[in-house]
């Protein structure tokens, strides 16, 4: 799949961006939404389309367009750029495949720390409890 290739049927539609920008904001059409019609693409074969319809659906309307809102600068041109960009990207993470995770036996070393850690904080928490005094004078009575 060539991104380059879907640029081409990328549409952008520009808007008043809300937020910082004074009365640039009431004037200037800086918002833009980048929308791709994923299941209309020429470029895309039938398993691409299901795969980007499957993983990028929090983008995806009903219709089956996909659309990304940009309006982080006061800049049309540049919301475009972004845009574009966080398509290129959402893309190339729809078809990034994650390596298996491989399940290894733990070390006894390692399990061997936890048991002393373990012990150690019992330890810690027994020596933080009130002292019977009753029980000691006891012994040291039947030691003498």
């Amino acid at each position: 799949m060539d991104i380059q290739k879907l640029n081409a049927e990328l549409r952008y539609k520009a808007t008043r961006s809300s937020g910082n920008g004074g009365q640039n904001v009431n004037k200037v059409s800086t918002k833009v939404e980048l929308l791709f019609d994923v299941t209309a693409s020429k470029h895309l074969d039938n398993d691409e389309k299901q795969t980007i319809l499957k993983r990028l659906n929090y983008l995806i309307n009903q219709k089956g367009v996909l659309r990304i809102v940009c309006q982080e600068t006061r800049s049309q041109y540049k919301n475009k750029l972004i845009a574009t960009q966080k398509f290129k990207a959402d893309i190339d993470s729809a078809f990034f495949e994650h390596k298996e995770r491989k399940a290894v036996k733990v070390p006894k070393s390692v399990i061997a720390k936890r048991k002393e850690q373990k012990r150690r904080q019992s330890v810690k928490k027994q020596n933080r409890k009130k002292v019977n005094l009753s029980k000691i004078s006891l012994f040291f009575i039947s030691q003498t």
